[in-house]
């Protein structure tokens, strides 16, 4: 079996729900205004995004992790976006299908922010 990378991606409601209508098995297509798919590399980070930026903005905010294979994904640039541990896959939208063909297993849910529950929680 290929190695795989474990990525996260904070979302809002829109874009989860456009992964939930895929069967938890691919990312939707970029909107014009967004040349780059960019998925994070540690949990941490992702829930400071989707707690900071998501939940103020769309009234919610998810962590979600899923698995691509880690070959593939060498193939795209990991940036620093800030300190050390901020850290991103940019992924070109252009290319998002063919990374969606490489995702292993289902994307999965990890964490939810919602205006009850700006401290997160597990969602069942």
């Amino acid at each position: 079996m290929a190695e795989t990378m474990t990525l996260w991606r904070p979302t809002g409601p829109r874009e989860l729900d456009l992964v939930r209508d895929s069967g938890w098995r691919a990312w939707p297509p970029r909107l014009p205004e967004q040349p780059l798919f960019y998925p994070v590399l540690n949990q941490d980070y992702a829930e400071r995004i989707a707690r900071e930026w998501n939940l103020p903005r769309d009234g919610e905010g998810h962590v979600t992790r899923f698995r691509v294979d880690a070959g593939f994904a060498s193939r795209y640039p990991v940036r620093q976006a800030g300190g050390r541990t901020i850290l991103e896959l940019w992924v070109p939208a252009e290319e998002l299908a063919e990374f969606n063909a490489h995702l292993r297993g289902a994307i999965e849910l990890v964490l939810s922010f919602l205006p009850e529950h700006p401290e997160g929680i597990v969602p069942r």
